[in-house]
């Protein structure tokens, strides 16, 4: 189901302004580290071996399909497609192959890295020859992602990037504060699938309308783990402020975002930046809506009159 990396067949491109220093790998699509404000403000491993398993999605680039497809089943022009179960009753990421734990052929040119990989038809159970190209591009503090793919026949994409970020580069990030731009949520069941409705962010661990730490809005430390709807606009959808006021803001054409405050992160390999630890890092993961052809959701079915892009730019300062 996963092909066989040598840890040689990794390569490398560093992406460096006065402002921020991005190194990013051909494994993935990982950004294996971002330094800005004077530190480590991702959490990573030092060895780009250790992405191989990535058993967190660190920092990858997920698809074909982020998030759960519930039971791993899904139906396309009629025909049923069983997909492998990588999340306990579950599809996830894209399967235990998917984008994220793949190796890609990279090209630099100067600040931008293009990255390219062709997913047969029949990859991890999902229907079509899928080509998908990621372009990164450091400008001053701010990378801007640019993602497309083309099938050749339909199939669900809904790819995105899988960040941890923790501005301090030290200790948990529940005294970092987040304003979304988001007024609604798709609630999720108790295994982290959607229940299939949108409902108001009033009263949840959702509601960042207005800004506020992640403490206040889960004192209790339950963990976050859920996609907001965007309210769209030229406003960043996501803004993170720390404690010392190193900012993180986020624009996206995407109509969604997963909010996770990393509450299963655990060590793998040789960490860096912050202590890998629940509540360590917030993965703010633009997205289509989750699960979409479960529950109705707005499409996220692509063909051959209907190729897959994305724009998502992150500034960190």
């Amino acid at each position: 189901m996963r092909p066989t990396i040598r840890p040689q067949d990794i390569q490398t491109a560093v992406l460096e302004t006065d402002q921020a220093r991005v190194k990013v790998l051909s494994l993935g699509c990982v950004v294996q580290s971002w330094q800005a404000a004077g530190r480590e403000v991702i959490l990573g491993y030092a060895d780009p071996a250790d992405y191989i398993e990535n058993p967190v999605a660190m920092g990858m680039v997920i698809g074909r399909v982020a998030n759960r497809i519930s039971n791993g089943r899904m139906v396309v022009d009629g025909a049923e497609h069983a997909l492998p179960l990588n999340g306990g009753a579950h599809h996830i990421h894209g399967g235990p192959g998917g984008f994220g734990w793949r190796n890609w052929a990279m090209e630099q040119d100067g600040n931008t890295v293009h990255l390219t990989l062709h997913s047969p038809d029949g990859d991890q159970g999902y229907p079509g020859a899928l080509d998908a190209h990621v372009t990164m591009t450091l400008t001053d503090a701010k990378l801007r992602y640019e993602m497309r793919a083309t099938v050749d026949r339909p199939c669900p994409i809904n790819m995105a990037q899988h960040i941890y970020f923790n501005l301090m580069g030290a200790g948990d990030v529940m005294d970092h504060r987040l304003h979304l731009n988001a007024a609604r949520h798709t609630p999720n069941k108790a295994d982290l699938t959607p229940m299939g409705h949108v409902a108001p962010v009033d009263g949840t661990r959702y509601d960042f309308r207005t800004e506020r730490s992640l403490h206040d809005a889960d004192p209790e430390r339950q963990g976050t783990d859920g996609n907001v709807v965007l309210v769209g606009g030229d406003a960043p959808a996501a803004t993170l402020t720390a404690p010392d006021g190193t900012r993180l803001r986020l624009w996206t054409d995407q109509p969604g975002m997963q909010v996770y405050t990393a509450v299963s992160l655990r060590p793998h390999g040789t960490p860096t930046g912050a202590p890998h630890q629940p509540f360590g890092a917030l993965c703010l993961e633009a997205q289509g809506y989750p699960d979409a052809l479960s529950h109705g959701f707005p499409s996220t079915l692509h063909g051959p009159d209907k190729p897959y892009v994305q724009i998502t730019e992150i500034e960190i300062t």
